[in-house]
């Protein structure tokens, strides 16, 4: 019982470190909507993500061990950096609050970042959990309010600090490069660069994802 115990603590802890991004991502996606709008993209994003996170833990230990599979999803999670940072007006010489976006938008975007996002955090809590579905789901379940919560923080402050948006998005990028450097598939190519290669590719990525929205910012 006190084994049980000590897992769910450290599932808790799991869930508090690895449910940032997935409430960073909905902040920024929603930050453009009108209030009530809001809210709606908050708890259906927030909704999406334990969904997703379910429907993952069966499958997780398998495809993380799929080559490229993970580059792919650190690709699609770059993409939608440069997306999220470019709907905020985060191409401009200073961020500015996000244009009004449409809720079936900013729900599809916390989706597809939710999906790529979750497979880590979803491996995290199985390897800890031991395989006891009760305890995964248990892990799961304690994700909700902390997505919840953490986006509506998230939103206010981007709302009052709308240059934080290029913190936010320098955090998806940083994650995305992350996974790159994780990838089964790209050790072999990892292994013929410099030993700091590994170390600095994530944070290679910051700046790309920064210069990628300034560049498709920018006026033709």
């Amino acid at each position: 019982m006190m084994d049980n115990a000590l897992i769910f603590i450290e599932i808790v802890l799991i869930n508090v470190l690895l449910s940032g991004d997935n409430a960073l991502v909905i902040a920024m996606a929603s930050q453009g909507l009108p209030p009530k709008q809001r809210r709606k993209a908050v708890w259906w994003g927030a909704g999406a993500a334990v969904v997703l996170r379910c429907a993952l833990t069966v499958v997780a230990l398998a495809l993380l061990q799929i080559p490229f599979l993970q580059a792919a999803g650190a690709a699609l999670l770059l993409i939608i950096a440069v997306k999220l940072l470019t709907d905020a007006g985060g191409g401009h010489g200073n961020a500015q609050l996000a244009k009004p976006a449409s809720l079936g938008n900013a729900v599809w975007t916390i989706v597809a970042a939710d999906f790529v996002m979750s497979l880590d955090n979803v491996l995290a809590i199985a390897a800890v959990a031991q395989g006891d579905l009760i305890l995964i789901l248990l892990g799961i379940a304690t994700s909700i309010p902390m997505i919840i919560w953490g986006s509506q923080l998230l939103g206010s402050l981007l709302q009052r600090f709308p240059a934080l948006t290029y913190a936010g998005a320098g955090l998806l990028a940083y994650a995305a490069g992350e996974m790159l450097v994780k990838d089964p598939g790209m050790s072999r190519f990892l292994l013929r660069g410099p030993e700091s290669l590994p170390e600095l590719i994530p944070l290679l990525c910051v700046p790309f994802v920064i210069a990628a929205a300034v560049i498709r910012k920018k006026p033709v």
